[in-house]
């Protein structure tokens, strides 16, 4: 989800940040190695998680000489529990910043360099375990899944049929598709025909709506629960020539969805925050605190929000790269 960036936003982010921070028993380290852990770029919002943990490479090392950013991309769970270990071994690091692929599987290797005495703040994915995590950065998964479920329920006047599209296994998946069902239940006249997994790719969830307008013949919205996923819906819907459907509801605040939602566009006519700056925000609240020897709070959660053509402009940003 895009990540407001309003004055009154910063300031009350920074204001939290501040109030937040505690003083760890540790002196603070001479210097700091802070190894990022992330996925490869392979669609929109993780694109969006590269570039801006790069940028905060590079104004973070300029800043502080003391400090060395080591930022490695994965594309599997094993690939990055391994890139974790060698953050370790071979990089010397005491601090580490990771967008787990998979929660369950990268519990464990990450508990593991905790347990080493590195510093960790997990972003956006939680681990199965928070034992393993010194911190947790994240955006508002509840009102991820919350504020499309009000708002379609408000769309089709609390009755209709609505299929879901799913992330992937995960406890940030978890959150949200949990927010929505509890809030659609508050709705009697509204039927959740099958929710699937889309993997949060465009490809995937191509497949997956396929499938859907094949076996429903009435269907009123979709909850692709992510942008990406939402390019996928469409070009099937558009490929069936379904006019049924009503509404599709992605996620994350993506500058074309963005755009959508602003130029009226027919099926596409609201979204939700929650901004791969997050990875920005981890990294340099990390850092920081480190440099200075102390923890950050054991959870910052960054709030999403809905996204409507009367809002639109303020969650517009064409030049990024998300």
């Amino acid at each position: 989800m895009r990540f407001s960036n309003t004055p009154l936003t910063r300031i009350a982010l920074a204001c939290a940040l501040a109030a937040g921070l505690t003083t760890s028993h540790a002196a603070a380290p001479a210097n700091v190695t802070l190894g990022v852990a992330i996925p490869t770029a392979t669609h929109g919002f993780t694109g969006g998680i590269v570039w801006w943990a790069n940028q905060a490479k590079k104004e973070l090392e300029a800043a502080n000489p003391g400090l060395k950013v080591i930022v490695k991309t994965a594309a599997s769970t094993p690939e990055q529990a391994n890139q974790v270990q060698d953050l370790l071994v071979v990089n010397k690091m005491n601090a580490l910043v990771i967008l787990p692929l998979e929660s369950s599987s990268l519990t464990q290797p990450v508990s593991q360099v905790k347990n080493k005495g590195v510093y960790v703040t997990v972003v956006d994915r939680g681990l199965t375990n928070a034992a393993a995590q010194n911190a947790y950065v994240a955006g508002d998964n509840a009102a991820f899944g919350r504020l499309p479920a009000e708002y379609l329920a408000k769309r089709l006047n609390g009755k209709g049929n609505i299929v879901v599209l799913r992330g992937m296994p995960s406890t940030i998946d978890n959150e949200r598709v949990n927010a929505f069902n509890a809030e659609i239940k508050k709705y009697p006249g509204i039927k959740v025909l099958d929710a699937k997994y889309g993997n949060w790719n465009r490809d995937d969830a191509f497949k997956v709506t396929q499938d859907y307008l094949t076996r429903f013949k009435a269907i009123d919205a979709v909850w692709a629960a992510d942008d990406d996923m939402a390019i996928g819906v469409l070009k099937a819907i558009e490929q069936a020539k379904r006019t049924d459907v009503k509404e599709v509801f992605g996620g994350a605040g993506a500058k074309f969805a963005v755009k959508k939602v602003m130029d009226g566009d027919k099926l596409v006519q609201a979204d939700v925050s929650y901004s791969p700056k997050f990875i920005y925000d981890a990294i340099k609240m990390t850092a920081n605190a480190r440099l200075k020897g102390e923890a950050l709070p054991a959870r910052t959660i960054i709030p999403s929000v809905l996204i409507t053509r009367d809002n639109a402009r303020q969650f517009y940003f064409p030049e990024s790269p998300y």
